[in-house]
């Protein structure tokens, strides 16, 4: 059965409706309204941009930049990988048939369907429908995301076993590096695709692959893991909070780990926004963006004396250490359900030189 475009997508959250997309034909974008259940019910996904208590009944944001935002709106956009996933996700839609002119954002999110990072979830679901958790083999990973990566993915005549285990589980983290998203079994150390619910035993975790660069000759180490993990460390014993990460060493390779912070332990899903769609700012704008936003929306979030602390000590840390990469997409909001809005637990800290 040939693929069929997608028009409309509806926006889940926390198993009840949440809105639709559609694509406004006039301006090219794509506007987003709210189900009358879920405006009423006070709870605020996006309580900067998209409230549901003021005059707007629809959410068109013509401004944005459709680079960064693909003309969602931020809200919905923020759900989506970023160069890497892309990729993946462009080969699979390749391997139903379509070109990567042919392939929109309503596409993607439809791909996307329940495996986003964070609680929205997309209908209807154009993705992998994977039911049962299988192990990984991580040399194999590293072979495709080379691939992946080279971007020989959506010359090959259909997709291997091992690119097809890739698309599964390495297209819903964001970043540009290579990513898999995972459960892991501390006990045995078995990796499973963390796209499914976690057998007992099994925790979800998001795996950063090494060796997988273009310039890296046959999948050598380019120890890009292990210095996150040292920035990791150096970062605890300043006091910042972030979640458990450590290294999975195979092959020479050392696979940089961090415990996800949108699920919790019985497998809820925890609703995240980063500050490039909380308040329109592009973290592409290199330079354009300073710490005074990022405590700005954390006072209007009131969040309190201590996610001030913490933002400071983020700011001072990624200063002393020549972390430049701390854009708004490195900053994140977090809402459980039920719940009230907090500061996310600090990610993505290394070593990075200033961009020009």
């Amino acid at each position: 059965m040939p693929y069929q475009p997608v028009d409309v997508i509806e926006v889940r959250c926390w198993g009840s409706r949440v809105g639709a997309v559609a694509l406004d034909e006039r301006s090219g974008f794509y506007v987003f309204e709210y189900e009358r259940a879920w405006a009423n019910s006070g709870v605020e996904l996006a309580p900067m941009t998209m409230p549901t208590t003021g005059p707007a009944q629809f959410f068109l944001f013509p401004t944005l930049s459709p680079n960064t935002y693909h003309r969602l709106p931020s809200m919905v956009a923020d759900s989506l990988p970023d160069d890497f996933g892309n990729a993946l996700t462009t080969a699979y839609l390749a391997n139903e048939g379509l070109t990567a002119g042919q392939i929109t954002a309503l596409d993607r999110l439809a791909y996307l369907g329940t495996r986003g990072i964070g609680a929205l979830e997309f209908r209807p679901l154009r993705g992998p429908r994977t039911r049962k958790a299988t192990a990984i083999e991580l040399s194999e990973l590293v072979v495709a995301a080379r691939i992946a990566l080279s971007e020989r993915i959506a010359s090959k005549d259909g997709l291997t076993d091992a690119i097809s285990h890739l698309i599964a589980v390495g297209t819903s983290a964001g970043g540009a590096r290579a990513k898999a998203v995972v459960a892991l079994n501390s006990e045995t150390g078995e990796l499973r695709s963390g796209q499914v619910p976690a057998d007992p035993g099994f925790e979800q975790w998001i795996l950063k692959l090494d060796g997988v660069g273009a310039d890296l000759d046959l999948g050598a180490s380019g120890h890009f893991g292990r210095i996150e993990y040292g920035y990791y460390l150096m970062a605890t014993v300043a006091g910042i909070e972030m979640m458990e990460c450590r290294l999975l060493e195979e092959g020479g390779r050392a696979h940089f780990m961090t415990r996800r912070f949108d699920r919790v332990p019985g497998g809820e899903k925890v609703h995240v926004q980063t500050l490039c769609a909380m308040a329109h700012l592009d973290f592409r704008q290199i330079g354009a963006h300073d710490y005074a936003q990022l405590f700005l929306h954390i006072e209007q979030l009131r969040l309190g004396p201590e996610a001030r602390a913490e933002a400071f000590r983020r700011m001072v840390f990624n200063v002393a250490v020549a972390n430049c990469d701390d854009h708004t997409k490195n900053f994140s909001f977090l809402l459980p359900q039920g719940g009230r809005w907090r500061l996310s637990p600090a990610y993505d800290i290394t070593y990075a030189g200033l961009r020009i």
